[in-house]
């Protein structure tokens, strides 16, 4: 019987002990990012949001500055900003569906949905798979600074098209990693052809709808005009000036940008991922293997999946002094006067996801502190 009781009590012991130790380290945590986002973010200025969850417990969430400078209208975790390039994330999921259901393969080359390209063997030799991975070597012959009135308002299409007017390729498909936001808006009218319908529609209701996004939203044209936050940058005279729909050319380009939502609802579009809610297992877990194909010449070495950056690589601009020992996959996004970051450590089941409607948000520095932080608490040592 007291051995009994002696076990019973070494056990609340222990149990109190690890309780300490997590709340400790949530303090630390909130300390710290605190004291960063207070630093950048002032009361009546634009600012954000940062959400951490851990073990599907929130254990950071605060919202700096205002959404909306006219009406001073306060950022809340409920607040839905444009979520900038974590988009492609979206388009892709919306490929790796309709594959899924057989009505197409990332194995099939780009000329099959549009046959209006000036150079067809171009069009033949690309595939899906390299847009998706950014490794198609299809240059950006789009024009903007010449044309800035038109690239404020130009859709998908209009971004598209002057890709197909390449003569030749920056490097052969699969060679080489070069971002390319025009290879999303291709996507997004793939996803339109072989839908039947807009491919804003076949994501909220593929994507949004299963996975609970109820307040998530697309650009389309000047949509959305109410109910989301405006971005901002400071001018030569220090004064804030807005900078989305209508002031920034390519804004309207939403298939590499147009997403919209809150830190709450992207991390219901996480878990959904784990979950499988709208992808199978073996989809998502290929969109988020690094693609590393036979012919590939690059002197570094790849990064990305099908959207997904993976590793500490992916996420961080500058190298860190340790390594973090954890797999994490993420995306950042830049659109106009917004920055955001979405980060997935499912292996530790952690999650962060940041949104600001300030164009210098000291973004590297908060992603930076958010995942070291949570490596100097042994937040990423814990299972």
């Amino acid at each position: 019987m007291k051995k009994l009781l002696f076990v019973l009590i070494a056990i609340v012991v222990i149990s109190c002990n690890q309780k300490e130790k997590k709340n400790q380290y949530s303090e630390n945590l909130t300390q710290t990012l605190d004291s960063v986002l207070s630093n950048t973010f002032k009361e009546n200025e634009p600012g954000g949001s940062l959400l951490v969850k851990k073990d599907g417990k929130i254990v950071f969430l605060k919202n700096y500055g205002v959404e909306d400078l006219k009406t001073g209208k306060k950022i809340t975790e409920h607040t839905v900003f444009n979520t900038g390039s974590i988009s492609k994330t979206f388009v892709s999921n919306a490929i790796l569906i309709l594959q899924e259901r057989g009505l197409l393969s990332v194995e099939d080359s780009i000329y099959k949905y549009f046959k209006d390209f000036d150079n067809k063997e171009i069009a033949q030799k690309v595939k899906i798979k390299h847009l998706l991975s950014h490794t198609s070597g299809l240059p950006d012959l789009r024009d903007v600074r010449n044309n800035y009135e038109f690239f404020l308002t130009a859709k998908d299409t209009a971004n598209f098209e002057p890709i197909k007017r390449a003569d030749s390729l920056n490097f052969q498909p699969g060679e080489k990693f070069q971002y390319s936001n025009p290879s999303y808006n291709g996507l997004a009218l793939i996803v339109e052809q072989v839908s039947k319908q807009k491919w804003q529609d076949f994501i909220k209701e593929n994507i949004f709808e299963p996975s609970g996004m109820k307040t998530s939203t697309i650009t389309d044209g000047p949509h959305p005009e109410q109910g989301v936050a405006h971005a901002y940058y400071k001018d030569e005279n220090d004064k804030y000036q807005e900078a989305d729909y209508g002031e920034i050319p390519t804004f309207a380009a939403s298939g590499n940008g147009g997403i919209w939502s809150t830190v709450l609802e992207l991390a219901k579009y996480e878990e959904a991922l784990l979950n499988n809610v709208f992808l199978s297992k073996e989809l998502t877990q290929k969109s988020r293997e690094i693609y590393h194909p036979k012919t590939w010449k690059d002197s570094i070495a790849p990064n990305v999946g099908y959207s997904w950056f993976i590793g500490q690589k992916g996420v961080f601009r500058k190298s860190l002094p340790q390594e973090l020992g954890v797999n994490m996959f993420s995306h950042t996004g830049s659109q106009g006067g917004f920055k955001a970051f979405y980060i997935s450590i499912p292996e530790k089941n952690i999650f962060i996801a940041g949104l600001f409607n300030k164009y210098k948000s000291n973004l590297s520095e908060i992603i930076e502190k958010s995942v070291i932080t949570l490596k100097e608490n042994n937040w990423l040592d814990q299972k």
